[in-house]
């Protein structure tokens, strides 16, 4: 009896312990979420802080260096790019498979912004198109470098085994030309210590989408990449930034119609621009930095589950073809 009755305030305190920590775990795990969402009003506030009260001088993109190298650049986003960094005072460099393209959209940018425009054809399917790159890039102080060429197999969703089996132009474009042109370039930039890298990715990339299974692996591979070579010249002057857009409207998306969330080339790109200071990773503008806040409010085991895949291979696909229209 005297045993018993001197373990029953043990196992109560044992109790009573137990419970504290219990109480303390959920109250750190409350607090490590109300953070994450502070965190995510922080990043999408500073698309009005920065444009408002610390908006980027106008020399910034000019200090960086006397060219800009844009690949994809015949049209949609890299076209958009071509044009805006001339407007700010730089000489282009566009590399794209087209000639007639490149031809055509350097003649509208020599005409409306005065710029000196060089044009490199290439085609980022193949593997061997970078040691004439390097040539033609000779000489050439390279202040800014657009990673933007890319490519999709189709824009309607699929499963896997649906898809084309021969994958290697998709990788050789949407990931070998993202390090390929880092490394042709970044070097410079290190012995001067300044530079811009924007690596276009999307917003497939920032977690895993099925029915874009390829595509989504692909660009998770560009956002990878960049954070960690953020991380690794940061110190030395050097600004790399991946960009995660939802819908633009470029013939890459089957020119989608522009709407709040879709938006034109142009009107994005602008948009983007002032917010190379807003971390390592941005959507690019402020509509689909809220979509982006959205969709991480749909719990995994929703967005993963055969109800909203067969919403989006069904209703997704009855957009997009509409909008082929």
């Amino acid at each position: 009896m005297k045993q018993s009755v001197l373990e029953f305030p043990q196992s109560l305190q044992s109790g009573l312990a137990m419970g504290e920590i219990q109480d303390q775990l959920f109250i750190l795990v409350g607090a490590l979420v109300c953070l994450n969402y502070l965190l995510k009003c922080v990043k999408i506030s500073k698309y009005f802080l920065l444009r408002l009260w610390n908006p980027l001088p106008k020399s910034f993109f000019k200090s960086m260096g006397e060219w800009a190298v844009i690949t994809g650049a015949g049209d949609g986003i890299g076209k958009a790019y071509s044009y805006e960094l001339a407007k700010h005072g730089l000489n282009i460099v566009m590399i794209s498979r087209t000639l007639e393209k490149l031809q055509e959209v350097a003649k509208g940018i020599e005409q409306t912004t005065g710029a000196q425009v060089k044009i490199i054809q290439a085609d980022f399917t193949k593997a061997d198109i970078y040691e004439n790159i390097k040539e033609n890039l000779q000489g050439l102080e390279i202040g800014i470098l657009v990673n933007n060429v890319g490519m999709i197999y189709s824009h309607l969703p699929c499963h896997f085994l649906s898809g084309p089996e021969e994958v290697q132009d998709l990788i050789h474009c949407n990931i070998s030309s993202v390090v390929k042109m880092t490394r042709l370039i970044l070097r410079d930039m290190e012995i001067r210590r300044k530079g811009l890298i924007l690596n276009i990715s999307s917003a497939a990339g920032r977690f895993p989408w099925p029915l874009y299974s390829i595509y989504s692996s692909t660009k998770a591979f560009v956002c990878t990449f960049s954070k960690a070579l953020q991380s690794e010249y940061k110190e030395k002057g050097i600004i790399i930034q991946v960009i995660t857009p939802y819908s633009i409207s470029t013939p890459m998306t089957k020119h989608l119609n522009p709407n709040i969330i879709t938006k034109t080339a142009d009107e994005f790109v602008k948009e983007s621009l002032d917010l190379v200071a807003a971390g390592d990773e941005i959507c690019g503008c402020l509509a689909h930095e809220i979509l982006a806040y959205l969709i991480d409010l749909i719990p995994s085991w929703g967005f993963y589950s055969d109800t909203f895949q067969n919403i989006l291979l069904i209703h997704c696909t009855h957009y997009l073809r509409q909008n082929d229209q």
